[in-house]
């Protein structure tokens, strides 16, 4: 689904009440389009910090201690087939969100993933698993700024699940929050640098279509 009208944000459809909610935001130097261009590129596998390198190396390390060779994907984007068991595209609206979710049972030692057709991602109620609604959302800042914010929900559906997926979110919180933290970096080094160079190529100061109206506006008729 892609839409460009201004509106309720697609993680609001998918997931109007949620168990849990974080969100970290960044200021981008480059405007709307160029930054939504740049998280709707992302590659997750460019996605790096020295903790996040050592926490996945680490969740690897049964399989490698067993024998067990490690598979990873050569290129992760949010995209309608994401490739990603349990993983879903929800949708987009032009320049302004790319919104994803999951199913799963991800407070297990072994995740457990589910997929679900997009189509029935809001109504899931099966017992016994939890539901992530993610968002990446752009809003003009300044002159040709961009405010991105990386959201994530999360839902369970069952009080056994809430239960115990809430004692395992006390516990990666912090670390979740470093991993948001890392992909608005990446997304926003991806914009500014394509930014600069479009810049340089056309010798002017700004991007035309990068121009847009102060937060303030913005905010008043999308929120």
């Amino acid at each position: 689904m892609t839409t460009s009208d201004c509106g309720p944000l697609l993680i609001d459809s998918a997931m109007p009440a949620y168990d849990a909610v974080i969100a970290e935001h960044m200021v981008v130097a480059a405007g709307p389009a160029t930054t939504f261009a740049a998280a709707r590129e992302l590659d997750l596998l460019t996605v790096h910090s020295p903790l996040l390198d050592a926490s996945m190396w680490i969740r690897g390390l049964p399989a490698r201690l067993t024998g067990h060779a490690v598979t990873t994907a050569p290129k992760i984007v949010i995209a309608t087939d994401m490739g990603l068991p349990g993983w879903t595209f929800l949708g987009e609206r032009s320049n302004r969100e790319i919104a994803f979710g999951a199913i799963g049972r991800f407070w297990k030692p072994t995740i457990e993933w589910l997929d679900v057709p997009v189509a029935d991602f809001r109504g899931f109620d099966e017992p016994g698993w939890g539901k992530i609604a993610a968002n990446f959302s752009m809003l003009p800042y300044g002159v040709s700024a961009t405010l991105l914010t990386y959201e994530c929900r999360t839902v369970t559906t069952d009080p056994e699940s809430r239960r115990r997926f809430l004692g395992y979110w006390h516990l990666i919180r912090p670390f979740v929050g470093h991993i948001l933290r890392a992909t608005l970096r990446q997304i926003a080094a991806n914009a500014e640098g394509s930014t600069a160079r479009d810049t340089s190529a056309s010798g002017v100061e700004l991007e035309a279509d990068d121009q847009g109206p102060r937060p303030s506006q913005r905010r008043e008729s999308c929120r």
